[in-house]
């Protein structure tokens, strides 16, 4: 019998708190609540994934409400990204650009506005977690659908055909297939083909995804692989058949 996942809802809203634990608990999953980022963060370090060992009661997934009565939610995330790659998706009133780009920037693998439907949240939950286990899986090669990476040999197949890549270009697509979850503003990804601190523009991150697109077979009109979230970046797609 699979093991229950655990998720970790830090909210000070008791309603809300009661509301997700509801929905969670009859989607299949353990839920555990904490009214502030001190109680949360407390809970986590004690549960936290030491390397080589997957205790019971690990967190799988936080949801993370920005709006704590003592510290910022964004403060609790780099807390926790210093420590772990655990998938974070920020729920929240703040609906500004600004503000969601900032919480992404920070660590958060998705954003999720208040009011919001607990339907909607189980699918994003579901689907974060589907696309994080492909990074769980490490070794050497990374994959979704019919792409393949070998992050030895440095090389890219989809469907058994090698790609010609560029350097950035293979670096864009393993950044994405090496966490799935998560959303990359164009900065992050920038950062990482180019290092911290780039001045360069940050659009030429578009030329790179539109040239991945075509050598990847993505339909411009609706790609299935580097799927745009529009005001806040790119990601990876959920598609059927990509390695869970």
């Amino acid at each position: 019998m699979k093991e229950k996942q655990t998720v970790l809802i830090v909210d000070d809203e008791p309603k809300i708190l009661e509301l997700v634990k509801s929905y969670l608990e009859m989607n299949g999953f353990t839920a555990l609540c904490a009214g502030n980022g001190k109680e949360a963060l407390e809970y986590f370090e004690r549960t936290a994934v030491p390397k080589n060992a997957v205790p019971k009661n690990a967190v799988s997934l936080i949801l993370l409400d920005l709006m704590l009565p003592d510290m910022a939610g964004e403060d609790f995330c780099r807390k926790v990204r210093q420590v772990s790659g655990v998938p974070i998706i920020m729920i929240t009133a703040k609906v500004e650009e600004e503000d969601i780009i900032r919480g992404l920037s920070i660590g958060a693998d998705d954003y999720v506005c208040k009011p919001f439907s607990p339907r909607q949240l189980m699918a994003r939950v579901h689907a974060v977690l589907r696309r994080s286990a492909g990074a769980e899986q490490g070794g050497r090669f990374l994959s979704c659908g019919n792409l393949r990476a070998d992050t030895e040999g440095r090389s890219v197949s989809l469907g058994g055909t090698k790609l010609a890549l560029t350097r950035d270009e293979y670096n864009i697509l393993t950044l994405f297939l090496s966490r799935r979850a998560k959303i990359f503003t164009r900065d992050e990804i920038l950062d990482h083909i180019k290092g911290e601190g780039y001045g360069g523009f940050d659009r030429s991150v578009d030329t790179h995804i539109k040239n991945l697109r075509v050598k990847i077979g993505d339909d411009k009109r609706e790609p299935k692989y580097i799927q745009t979230v529009y005001g806040m970046g790119y990601r990876l797609g959920d598609i059927d058949g990509a390695a869970d």
